[in-house]
């Protein structure tokens, strides 16, 4: 007897191994209606309902609608439709408002997504929350980081799981391509939808993937996307450790005293001084390294500067031998 097409084992197997180490009683899958978020579901119900299961976890299949098209009410109803033919034990459309964060609509649309499938999650129960994430959206993300030019972090990509509000995010197939994706639902006999912004250029990700990635692997061959991808978690290591030792330091230091601040190497030093902006209220996906290094001036390099300004109407001073962070008095 034939077994599963290959991409949707794949699928599968990386679904078993998230589901196998956390065993869930509760969980939720977010469906986009997009190949990844449908082969996610189509994966997770297979190996929930599998008597490999040792819990056999309550599946929800829950598709955010941004309200960003004209159609999206439609959408979601179809999205409904499939998540309900894929098994999914219960269904629900959650209508979000997008505001437009600083780092742009995209960002607006993930936030809302992002807090809405927490509530949800906390509101149900559940204590994990699948997102279909692939490996092609890691090599976008790396890529990006670098556009932006914010050091090590920026190009450490997504990580695999993240905690937020008592909520555990995960991302099964971040070793999985979008090719693997979209074999896998034609294999399942599942037709995906085609988010519009995904192919608007106006959006610094929809360039990257349609223009910019496509011209890096011409040029530089096949398997560029892939090596990106691969720099994530080898990036994410070392920046670990390192955002450890300095959240170390921060609380053992209630101010951020310019002496001892003198004392740490540079790479702790900074991941200091740019948490302890981001806690006044700069903006984290604003404040480039220029921005950090121009604080850690007032450390390494005091020349009676009287501030830096920071994204987020937030600035940075040095006064009587500390660094502190203030907003600037409204005229």
């Amino acid at each position: 007897m034939a077994g599963p097409d290959p991409a949707v084992a794949d699928t599968r197997r990386a679904v078993r191994a998230v589901l196998g180490a956390a065993t869930p009683d509760r969980v939720i899958v977010a469906v986009s209606g997009g190949a990844d978020s449908l082969a996610l579901l189509a994966a997770t119900t297979f190996e929930a309902a599998s008597p490999r299961s040792a819990s056999w976890p309550h599946v929800f299949g829950v598709t955010v609608d941004h309200g960003l098209q004209d159609e999206s009410a439609v959408t979601a109803e179809r999205v409904v439709a499939q998540m309900v033919a894929l098994g999914a034990d219960e269904t629900a459309t959650i209508r979000v408002r997008v505001d437009v964060a600083p780092g742009g609509l995209e960002a607006g649309a993930r936030q809302a997504r992002y807090a809405a499938l927490g509530e949800f999650a906390a509101r149900v129960g559940a204590s994990m929350v699948l997102l279909g994430h692939t490996r092609d959206d890691q090599a976008e993300t790396v890529l990006m980081g670098l556009t932006r030019g914010s050091g090590g972090r920026s190009m450490a990509g997504m990580r695999p799981s993240f905690d937020e509000d008592g909520v555990h995010f995960v991302r099964p197939f971040l070793d999985i391509t979008r090719s693997q994706t979209e074999a896998a639902c034609r294999a399942l006999g599942l037709e995906w939808w085609e988010d519009p912004h995904n192919r608007d250029q106006r959006f610094l990700r929809a360039r990257l993937r349609h223009v910019v990635l496509p011209l890096l692997e011409d040029e530089l061959g096949p398997g560029f996307a892939d090596a990106l991808a691969r720099t994530a978690p080898a990036l994410r290591v070392d920046m670990d450790a390192l955002d450890d030792l300095a959240a170390e330091w921060s609380r053992t230091h209630s101010e951020l005293d310019t002496r001892s601040l003198a004392d740490l190497p540079a790479a702790i030093r900074t991941r200091v001084l740019r948490a302890a902006a981001v806690a006044a209220g700069a903006i984290d996906s604003e404040l480039t390294r220029e921005h950090v290094l121009a604080i850690d001036s007032l450390v390494t390099d005091w020349r009676g500067q009287r501030y830096i300004d920071l994204p987020g109407s937030i600035r940075a001073t040095r006064t009587g031998g500390l660094v502190e962070f203030r907003r600037p008095a409204q005229p």
